[in-house]
């Protein structure tokens, strides 16, 4: 199931959307995405409503330098561990809303990850049962401004500007996300491209890492990592990124007003 969220001339919802290219329909959610949806009855065509990021979690937890050639890339070992850090809810906007560049920043940098969305509430959980917690996977621009990561010698304002935490277009609930390709694309052309096989800390051990450390509640999302290739966006410009069977998010970059 795809699950995404709109606005329509009725509102903001929850949907499932069904079909393929210009069939697609959002058929609309009651309540929440979370267990086993019920539906209102009411859908609109995709392509009569905006999409939304598809989830407002209470909070975005990235994994830094989970591939090797990324990390080798930024000048540094690969962790034997994960290392997490938070970028904040308000950070996240959907597809086709603009990248928007801090005046304070010279340096905006894409990074293209496969996100995990968080199903139910979880603790201490072992790796062994870790997909039980998953809701669904979607597609993550971990925007960094690389500047300012060197001038304060840790992440959160690097990470943290509104709209530097892109999602969507929607939650792709049945999906092995053990070995799919990343691809990254900046007017077009290939920046970035990968396979998440290639993760130093897969999607189990990410979530026991993270579990052990913070209660996870439904709709949180967990950003697995960027691979090689990272590079500045500057205004005018637009990001694509691809992640094998969920889809694209594309985003325009601008300057801020």
């Amino acid at each position: 199931m795809r699950l995404g969220r709109i606005a329509s001339p009725d509102g903001v919802a929850f949907v499932s959307i069904e079909g393929e290219g210009d069939q697609q329909t959002a058929k609309e959610i009651a309540e929440h995405p979370f267990g086993t949806p019920t539906f209102t009855g009411r859908s609109w065509p995709l392509a009569d409503v905006r999409l939304l990021a598809p989830i407002l979690a209470s909070k975005v937890i990235a994994i830094g330098k989970n591939y090797a050639a990324h990390a080798a890339e930024m000048g540094g070992r690969a962790p034997e561990s994960p290392v997490i850090f938070i970028k904040p809810n308000t950070s996240i906007v959907g597809p086709g809303a603009p990248i928007v560049l801090p005046p304070t920043s010279d340096e905006v940098h894409y990074e293209g990850e496969l996100a995990v969305v968080i199903g139910r509430p979880c603790k201490d959980v072992p790796a062994a049962k870790a997909l039980d917690v998953v809701l669904g996977y979607t597609v993550a621009n971990d925007v960094s401004a690389r500047d300012h990561q060197r001038q304060d010698g840790q992440w959160t304002r690097a990470k943290g500007h509104d709209t530097f935490c892109p999602l969507g277009p929607w939650i792709e609930t049945s999906l092995d996300a053990s070995d799919v390709e990343i691809k990254t694309e900046v007017d077009g052309e290939v920046k970035q491209r990968s396979r998440t096989s290639l993760l130093l800390h897969d999607i189990p051990k990410i979530i026991e890492w993270v579990s052990a450390v913070m209660t996870l509640l439904p709709g949180d999302v967990i950003l697995t990592g960027t691979p090689e290739g990272v590079g500045p966006i500057t205004a005018g410009q637009s990001v694509s990124i691809t992640v094998e069977g969920i889809g694209t998010l594309t985003n325009p970059v601008a300057a801020k007003n």
